[in-house]
């Protein structure tokens, strides 16, 4: 199938689990919302529901951090500046993404395992996202780049998903967690 119907059916999908939920959406309403054939929406996603209902997460959580990356313009900062404003950046859409929000609230064990599988992945992107930077930067001895940009990642999305202490919301709090916390361990120099 065109990357275009597959789009198609996730703008669907995302439409109807906004309306619907994740556990009241089924096929037939994707299929009405994309104005496609239930035939189409087996062809492209032969799991069923299950399987388009992880696609439309891991299609959303990869739409989010894109959003992200684009509030904070990363090409513009070095690495401590991407840190900082990433996870000030990225705090702030979580908590006003009506919809991730709402199935927290409502759906948790619906939307949980679909997450739960995608976030390795995300772990994996953002360590390669990381990775030119770290390389850029002057590390601790003995700390590949590759270490490096692992370490970072897990991190972060530790932090996001648990801040703990920390607002993630002052910018203030995490440039000192990313500068005595995260970064240390990896940075040659005090960042």
């Amino acid at each position: 199938m065109a990357t275009s119907t597959r789009d198609r059916i996730l703008e669907a999908t995302y439409a109807c689990v906004s309306r619907l939920g994740m556990a009241g959406t089924t096929m037939e309403d994707v299929a009405r919302e994309a104005d496609l054939s239930r035939a189409t929406l087996y062809r492209v996603f032969p799991g069923g529901r299950d399987e388009l209902l992880d696609a439309v997460v891991t299609w959303e959580v990869a739409r989010f951090f894109v959003r992200v990356s684009q509030a904070i313009h990363a090409d513009e900062l070095d690495t401590v500046a991407v840190l900082e404003q990433g996870l000030v950046a990225a705090h702030d859409a979580l908590e006003h993404h009506e919809l991730l929000q709402r199935l927290l609230r409502e759906e948790a064990d619906v939307l949980l395992p679909p997450l739960a599988t995608v976030m390795p992945m995300v772990q994996r992107a953002l360590a390669d996202w990381f990775r030119p930077r770290l390389e850029a930067a002057a590390l601790q001895p003995g700390v590949a780049p590759d270490d490096a940009a692992d370490l970072v990642a897990r991190m972060a999305l530790s932090y996001l998903g648990s801040p703990g202490r920390w607002d993630l919301g002052d910018p203030d709090q995490v440039r000192r967690l990313v500068r005595e916390h995260l970064l240390v361990a990896v940075l040659a120099s005090e960042p």
